[in-house]
């Protein structure tokens, strides 16, 4: 073009105005996220400053608070000193041996209060009578044992006749002092003052706690900033100081305490921590939106690996999972529930009532116990029902049920954990056989051990009919013998047949085997049995019976197993009592009515049982005895929890030898 002219086009102004536009858009898309750093900048710094404020705030409440428990505790100890020597004065007025009573006391004192340096003793006149430790002469007087501010004490503490507290006063080489006075009056005549000597080094040596001084200074000053004692365990600079009255002892001290800021503020570096972290965040924001996609594959592959092993958790527990819906229609088995019954799972999910693994003769059973679940009053321990496999096999289940609640917190049905107890219940049962057997061959034992004793008291009864029938026959060989003649001596063959064939009938009942049940007895015609085989015995070893027994209506109890109870407890105490002497051998059997349960004891006077050994008493084959099997406690508490009652041994207190035992145990009025 001529003269080297540039070409105007209009279009080229638009293209110029859209880049910039662009442009600046885009420059403002780049400065949002400045700006946002710049706002989340000021948002921590201020967050930041606004955490140290409630730092300092906190730690100035804290230090309020810690002041005033020092206070109050300095005050306690304090108070505490102070009423002992108040006591201590107004024991001295009223014993005869003052001296003895103050040595005494004031050396207790001394021992545990370490803040009181000295404790002394005046008379009305100002001289020393005694004092604790002896740092001066006995004969000293009060002079000697502090400037003139204790003697003007002394003078307050007598006109207003109660414990007064000295001014803090310097003595030279033991720092500042104060003195509590107590004056001692017999008969409204002041007769002496107890004074106690508080150096106010010592008093916070003792009395402020090593973690206290750890964490501040603790100074004692007056109005005038004079310093007179004070605790630290750090150095530096205060960070914070509070100050209140120190009263008592008064007289303007001041308590203040100072606390020392922490070396390292863990908080502030987590916060500049922080700061950097989310500013570094920001400009990886841009990066998490690519790493979203990546997450949640992972979580996904989480949840299938936490579903698998969840499955895998669920196919080895041996306990049966059986989850029914609102309506009782099952939605869920488990494979340990499936074997346990022979069905498979296609078998019982959708399945309703009645199951295909209800035993048929329990039908309606089974209905029932549904109906109770579905109610939700299940019981909480679980109940029994008997099962049928597929195969026909019944079998014994314990079964659990708890409420099904769904993520949202509904509540869809019911969960039951399901154990096979077959085996358990066959375990139960043999035990229980040989429960049984176990306490038949006790039986045999004592009646064993007692078969000498049996022996002779049945040889009297036979003895005496052998003696009255060889009576009868010579009367019959003398001539005119009448019937009437020898009527007596039959009469009495009679009473003693009727005697020996109790005591055979007695044996005969106590060692037959039954099983056993509970029925209504008298609890006296027990005892009285059980008194019947010990007679003899208790003749021969001079041991006196005493049986307390008021009217009691019927219990319901297996009789014979309440003979083996009270008869073991009877031979062991009266075995018990074998190195008692004969006057003191007494064994009591008393039995009381409680509200619902009778309350049976046997007490002896013998020679007790050692603490060491109650705890192993009822411990199956533990004896104290050479020849004993160690049975006979383990069965009779048996027997008694079979009653719904509870045995025990406990020391007899009424005993006259000064050692004896009570054995006691309880008995349900109510039948089950």
């Amino acid at each position: 073009m001529p003269g080297g002219a540039v070409m105007y086009h209009p279009k080229m102004d638009t293209i110029r105005q859209t880049d910039f536009n662009s442009t600046q858009r885009i420059g403002w898309v780049l400065a949002l996220p400045k700006l946002a750093l710049l706002l989340l900048l000021a948002a921590l710094l201020s967050l930041l400053w606004l955490l140290h404020y409630n730092e300092s705030a906190e730690e100035r409440e804290a230090l309020i608070k810690d002041v005033l428990w020092l206070e109050q505790n300095l005050r306690f100890h304090l108070n505490g000193n102070e009423e002992q020597l108040q006591q201590l004065a107004v024991d001295m007025s009223s014993l005869a041996e003052p001296r003895k009573l103050f040595n005494l006391r004031a050396a207790h004192m001394l021992k545990n209060n370490p803040e009181i340096a000295q404790i002394l003793w005046f008379d009305a006149r100002r001289n020393v009578i005694d004092a604790l430790p002896t740092l001066t002469p006995p004969d000293s007087g009060l002079d000697a044992f502090g400037p003139p501010v204790t003697e003007k004490a002394f003078d307050i503490a007598r006109r207003l006749g109660k414990r007064t507290y000295s001014e803090p006063f310097f003595l030279e080489g033991n720092g500042a002092q104060v003195e509590v006075l107590v004056p001692i009056f017999s008969e409204r005549q002041m007769t002496g003052m107890l004074v106690a000597l508080y150096p106010l080094d010592g008093l916070l040596g003792n009395l402020v706690p090593w973690w206290f001084a750890e964490k501040y200074r603790v100074i004692i000053t007056d109005e005038n900033d004079l310093l007179y004692a004070s605790k630290s365990n750090i150095e530096g600079s205060g960070n914070q100081s509070y100050e209140i009255p120190f009263d008592p002892p008064g007289y303007g001290l001041k308590l203040q305490v100072v606390s020392y800021k922490t070396p390292g503020n863990a908080l502030q570096r987590l916060l500049t921590a922080a700061i950097v972290v989310l500013a570094g965040g920001v400009f990886w924001s841009l990066w998490l939106v690519r790493d979203l996609m990546r997450k949640r594959s992972e979580a996904e592959e989480a949840l299938r690996a936490e579903h698998a092993f969840r499955t895998a958790m669920e196919d080895s527990l041996t306990v049966g999972m059986r989850a029914r819906d609102l309506t009782g229609k099952a939605i869920y088995v488990n494979n340990a529930f499936c074997q346990m019954t022979g069905f498979s799972s296609e078998e019982l999910v959708g399945a309703t009532p009645p199951m295909p693994y209800w035993a048929p003769e329990q039908i309606e059973e089974s209905y029932n116990l549904l109906q109770t679940v579905l109610a939700g009053e299940a019981p909480p321990d679980g109940f029994e029902i008997t099962f049928m496999r597929k195969n026909g096999e019944r079998f014994q289940a314990l079964v659990y049920e708890a409420k099904l609640i769904d993520g949202k917190g509904q509540h869809t049905g019911w969960m039951a954990s399901i154990l096979d107890i077959t085996e358990r219940k066959r375990v139960q049962e043999l035990a229980r056989q040989q429960q049984e057997q176990l306490q038949f061959t006790s039986r045999l034992v004592t009646m064993g051990e007692m078969a000498s004793t049996l022996a002779h008291e049945l040889n009297q009864p036979l003895a005496a009919i052998a003696s009255y029938n060889t009576g009868c026959l010579n009367l019959l060989q003398r001539p005119g013998c009448q019937p009437q003649d020898i009527r007596p001596a039959l009469e009495k063959i009679s009473t003693q047949a009727q005697r020996a064939g109790k005591i055979i009938r007695r044996v005969h009942d106590f060692v037959r085997k039954s099983e056993p049940k509970r029925a209504p007895c008298q609890l006296a015609d027990v005892v009285d049995d059980c008194l019947g085989f010990v007679e003899a015995a208790a003749r021969k070893e001079g041991v006196r019976i005493e049986c307390d027994i008021p009217p009691l209506p019927a219990i319901p109890a297996d009789r014979l197993m309440l003979e083996q109870v009270i008869l073991n407890l009877i031979r062991n105490g009266m075995e018990a009592m074998a190195g008692t002497s004969k006057a003191d051998r007494l064994l009591r059997i008393a039995v009381s009515r409680e509200a619902h349960e009778l309350r049976i004891s046997v007490s002896d006077q013998g020679c007790g049982i050692a603490p060491e050994m109650r705890d192993k008493l009822f411990t199956a084959f533990f004896t104290t005895k050479p020849e004993g099997m160690g049975i006979g406690l383990s069965i009779c508490r048996s027997i008694v929890e079979f009653h719904r009652g509870q045995l025990w041994v406990e020391d007899n207190e009424d005993s006259t030898s000064g050692s004896g035992t009570r054995f006691v145990f309880t008995l349900s009025l109510e039948a089950t």
